[in-house]
């Protein structure tokens, strides 16, 4: 009589297939592309802000405003930002905010009026949070803070004694 020494050829291809299917099954929860690429965005947005807020803040300090709260600089012939202390202003209304933003950054923003609106008409929202800060939210998301929908950059204005905060956010992404 022959003795068997391991596997049939049957009971291999099953154990493949269930593999398979269990890694497919898997798969998404380890790998989350969606949410890691709207993270990177997200990033990628403080980065732009803050290059553009540093050309403010050049500017700004060329004609000796950066000491001053509520000045306007001239950034091209056509284009004046408001500034805080050299730096993007943080307190002005959420319109001029856009405006400035779309002026600094040559990117397309929409104005979201509260925290369950979601930005659908442009690639980004800015919601006013203070009287020195707002969020700026990426497309499909909202300007929601609780942890699960969390998913912004948080913009601070300087002031007298403090650089402007960039803070983001990425847990609900």
């Amino acid at each position: 009589m022959q003795k068997q020494q391991g596997f049939t050829l049957i009971e291999l291809v099953v154990v493949i297939i269930i593999l398979g299917i269990l890694a497919v099954t898997a798969a998404p929860k380890f790998i989350n592309l969606q949410a890691d690429a709207r993270k990177s965005t997200v990033e990628g947005a403080k980065a732009a802000l803050q290059g553009a807020n540093s050309l403010v803040y050049s500017k700004a300090a060329l004609a000796g405003l950066e000491n001053a709260s509520g000045q306007t600089v001239t950034i091209k012939t056509d284009v004046t930002v408001t500034t805080d202390f050299g730096y993007l202003a943080g307190n002005a209304t959420v319109t001029n905010i856009v405006a400035d933003l779309e002026d600094i950054m040559e990117m397309n923003f929409e104005t979201l009026t509260d925290d369950t609106t979601t930005v659908s008409n442009e690639d980004w929202g800015v919601r006013a949070v203070s009287a020195t800060s707002f969020r700026i939210v990426p497309r499909g998301r909202t300007a929601d803070t609780t942890e699960a929908n969390a998913c912004h950059l948080q913009y601070t204005a300087a002031t007298s004694t403090a650089l402007p905060i960039y803070s983001v956010v990425t847990t609900g992404c």
